[in-house]
């Protein structure tokens, strides 16, 4: 039986000074896929711009505002309803072989066709000596070693709120072992694409019912190709397969292709932005 979710985003910016332009992306929106469908949307924004509807590079839908008059306060607030099926992250085969999957991906059109989510990037590049912090062991399966990898970033970095930006260096994240979601699915993705291994950033929510970290805002695991199973969830900030609970925005390269607002602004002064999420599902 599917769980019927409802999603509430509410945003505010208060700025110091008028804004006479302001333009605003949103990437809030649950992607409808396999298990996610029936998606409702209502925005709405204190000031009754027009919202717009788009897709961003990645296939993603995006709502977009363009206010017409200037404003020193606004706030927005999304609600999403929806369903979804129960998700066992561990319902796949595994092929005996595990040579096949390892000479999959040394296959030249293996890298070509997953080119975009092999390359390192501003957010997810390594020191050289930081590249050694978790080796593959090929005696073990692809998904077993991802397993692994999920297991030490978790154990490695302290879940910390106002120790990082997210702007903050990977380099940074790894030598105070501090940090929130978005820097430990960096490091998941810096340290399984050095391995060969595809892996994507993921955007979404965390039904917040289900007591694990990074749930109060927008939350962020990674998706890892493994040739022969497909694309697979991995939270290393709750050491946990992605499941039912992880409910998916959007995916990209790292942070920047994911962000869940960007804007062009322009004023003076300073500004004050505030976030909430609320999350909340019923059988």
């Amino acid at each position: 039986m599917p769980r019927e979710f409802e999603i509430t985003y509410n945003a505010e910016n208060v700025y110091d000074d008028w804004v006479y332009d302001a333009h605003w992306q949103f990437l809030i929106i649950p992607v409808e896929n396999e298990s996610q469908y029936e998606v409702e949307i209502e925005f709405e924004n204190s000031l009754f711009a027009y919202t717009e509807e788009s897709i961003n590079g990645f296939g993603f839908k995006t709502l977009r505002i363009h206010p017409k008059k200037k404003f020193k306060k606004i706030s927005f607030e999304a609600r999403f309803k929806f369903k979804k099926e129960e998700v066992d992250p561990y319902n796949f085969y595994i092929e005996p072989d595990i040579s096949i999957a390892y000479n999959e991906l040394q296959d030249f059109n293996f890298k070509i066709t997953h080119e975009r989510f092999l390359k390192l990037t501003s957010f997810t590049i390594l020191e050289s000596l930081q590249e050694q912090l978790f080796k593959f062991n090929s005696s073990l399966s692809i998904f077993d070693n991802l397993e692994a990898l999920n297991h030490y970033i978790y154990k490695y970095i302290k879940f910390t709120t106002g120790v990082t930006e997210v702007g903050t260096p990977l380099k940074d994240v790894i030598a105070k072992k501090k940090g929130v979601c978005q820097d430990f699915a960096h490091l998941f993705c810096a340290l399984s694409r050095t391995n060969g291994v595809p892996t994507r950033y993921v955007s979404g929510y965390l039904d917040q019912e289900s007591g694990f970290a990074g749930h109060s805002q927008m939350h962020a695991w990674v998706e890892s190709f493994i040739p022969g199973i497909g694309w697979k969830g991995f939270d290393p900030t709750n050491n946990i397969l992605a499941n039912t609970n992880h409910i998916k925005v959007s995916h990209g390269k790292d942070y920047n292709d994911c962000a869940p607002l960007k804007g062009i602004i322009h004023t003076v002064g300073q500004n004050k932005t505030s976030h909430s999420v609320t999350v909340q599902s019923q059988q």
